[in-house]
């Protein structure tokens, strides 16, 4: 089946986050919303269709996992990634971020650091802070446009005995890096060294573009198994966020079970019948669908790199190797950021997400969500250049 990722899909009205909080965002309805990490495109077909199968049967009582869930999981990540899961590793957590914080709590106590690679994702910062434990930020250092570790700042930073912990972006998230398994081996090896627990997020793993491969933390050796918390999930994939489906994997059994004891206080254990319904469709049908979308994203991620260089030379973008997301360098036009914010959102009607929410390093750039119809990026890249020309 050839899908149609060029579809435009009205999601105002719908309670998107992305569309219908514009407004407390940006200030004004009237962007183009490129900015919260969900992708535009249709649910696919085989998970609706599970989905409204599952309706068909008007019950929508208290539902267990059973074997059925956990085989495709365990399946999809051999085939994906390479990596044979024992079931005694998995379960379920209706969310990565939601599964940082029940890391937070399973392995440290208040006042304990915890030690993150800026610039990131924003709740990285509010799982560490809003639970009392204190921020340590391990800045990445961005070179021939790639984001590389500061493993020499690492190991100091981990030497202290109140580090316990480090939340790793593996892809990373704005940057867009793919770590090798050489980088992620060193990683492994100072914490490891350190008394340091990896708790590793991983939700864009599946979202590898071509050319470049991901590597799962706890594969990289017997240290970085024993030593790690993966977190994983079909959200960002297959454009399911909304259903609030996600896994951990720990292969340590007494962190497993650390673990399973924090999910069972807090009480967070279940998800609801369609997270269970479209896990189970996505990842027994979702190969070829992904294929595709990754082809498309590619296509989409030339398309605006190629358009910067020949239109727009000012602003650079980070190439990423993985996801949907691009990371934009705003730095030669010399504004503020707050300058540059208004420079898109008042003049250009465009919604991205300001660095300077992903913490140190972020000033200067912007986040481009190109999980959307090419016709869409047509117009927002139109936009920026008219408005970057009148500042020449």
């Amino acid at each position: 089946m050839i899908y149609n990722f060029d579809e435009m899909i009205d999601r105002r009205g719908t309670s998107a986050y992305k569309t219908d909080l514009c407004a407390w965002r940006f200030g004004t309805d009237d962007v183009l919303p490129l900015w919260v990490a969900d992708m535009d495109f249709r649910t696919p077909d085989f998970i609706m269709n599970a989905i409204r199968e599952r309706c068909s049967h008007e019950i929508l009582g208290y539902t267990i996992r059973n074997k059925d869930f956990y085989e495709p999981i365990i399946d999809w990540i051999k085939y994906k990634h390479n990596w044979e899961i024992d079931s005694r590793w998995l379960d379920f957590v209706p969310g990565i971020v939601l599964g940082m914080a029940v890391s937070v709590l399973a392995y440290t106590d208040e006042g304990d650091k915890i030690i993150i690679q800026t610039p990131v994702y924003p709740p990285f910062f509010s799982v560490v802070e809003d639970n009392k434990r204190e921020l340590v930020i391990n800045q990445l250092l961005l070179e021939n446009g790639q984001y590389r570790m500061d493993f020499d700042q690492l190991r100091r930073q981990a030497a202290d005995p109140k580090v316990k912990m480090m939340l790793l972006c593996s892809p990373h998230n704005p940057g867009g890096r793919v770590w090798n398994k050489a980088e992620l081996n060193e990683l492994s090896e100072i914490c490891a060294a350190n008394n340091v627990i990896v708790v590793s997020d991983e939700i864009h793993a599946d979202l590898v573009l071509p050319e470049f491969t991901h590597t799962p933390f706890a594969t990289v050796s017997e240290t970085a198994k024993q030593n790690s918390i993966t977190l994983m999930a079909p959200s960002k994939t297959f454009n399911i966020a909304g259903l609030g489906s996600s896994s951990y994997i720990i292969p340590n059994q007494k962190l497993f079970s650390t673990y399973a004891k924090q999910i069972q206080a807090l009480e967070v254990g279940s998800g609801n019948i369609f997270s269970y319904t479209a896990t189970i469709a996505a990842y027994k049908y979702g190969a070829d669908w992904l294929n595709q979308l990754i082809g498309y994203i590619q296509g989409n991620v030339d398309f605006v790199d190629n358009y910067l260089k020949t239109n727009i030379p000012q602003v650079k973008a980070i190439i990423p190797q993985a996801s949907f997301l691009i990371w934009l360098d705003f730095s030669s036009l010399k504004m503020t950021d707050d300058e540059v914010q208004d420079l898109l959102v008042k003049k250009a009607k465009l919604g991205f997400n300001p660095g300077p929410t992903f913490g140190p390093g972020g000033s200067g750039f912007h986040r481009l969500n190109v999980g959307c119809s090419r016709l869409v990026l047509q117009e927002a890249m139109q936009r920026l250049q008219t408005v970057i020309e009148k500042l020449i």
